[in-house]
């Protein structure tokens, strides 16, 4: 069910309150979910990415509901500010000019295709985010990726690369799940 208008605010809030916390003490932000309306103590998996100038600055997530989603956005906003690999953490002066985009993902969907074709009638482009799994192998692309690609093969390319497969590997052993997300987000962009 989609958050109302006061507990998207209430969510972009924690994400920047965990920023700011990670950077005074080293941690997120401690969440008390007595605080927070029934709809934000319930586990939900999300993906918190970070832009500074229309550049991404962090980004990092789960794919599994396992915290509470409050504590989820806490966690995964203090990680892409600070702990994301690929880039430096941020700093001080940087927190004021980000902009903060959260994506509540919804159960991913087993999709039982056969060939890539199969998966290819399955997916909705910009509506479906997708990840693969073979072996030790996995990628995951979030529903705002698909801007990267012109097609769904290109798409399928990039992700499979990401995984670490080869762009045309296909076996009987490889797995794809599909999801969606509703995207709550900061400055002039649009909540949906």
């Amino acid at each position: 069910m989609p958050l109302n208008e006061a507990n998207k605010q209430i969510l972009l809030e924690v994400a920047r309150q965990s920023i700011e916390s990670g950077y005074k003490t080293g941690y997120p932000l401690s969440v008390d979910l007595r605080d927070y309306p029934s709809a934000l103590v319930t586990p939900a998996a999300t993906f918190v990415t970070l832009f500074k100038n229309h550049e991404v600055r962090g980004s990092t997530g789960m794919l599994e509901a396992v915290l509470p989603l409050a504590e989820d956005i806490a966690e995964n906003a203090f990680s892409a500010a600070y702990k994301d690999p690929r880039y430096p953490p941020i700093d001080k002066s940087e927190i004021a000019q980000l902009d903060i985009h959260l994506a509540i993902l919804s159960e991913p969907l087993h999709l039982p295709a056969h060939s890539e074709q199969e998966l290819m009638e399955m997916i909705r482009p910009g509506i479906d985010g997708l990840i693969v799994k073979e072996g030790p192998h996995h990628g995951n692309f979030l529903p705002s990726q698909w801007k990267l690609a012109t097609n769904k093969q290109e798409f399928l390319r990039h992700l499979k690369s990401k995984a670490g497969l080869p762009t045309g590997y296909w076996s009987d052993t490889i797995e794809f799940f599909s999801y969606t997300t509703e995207n709550i987000q900061t400055k002039d962009k649009t909540i949906n």
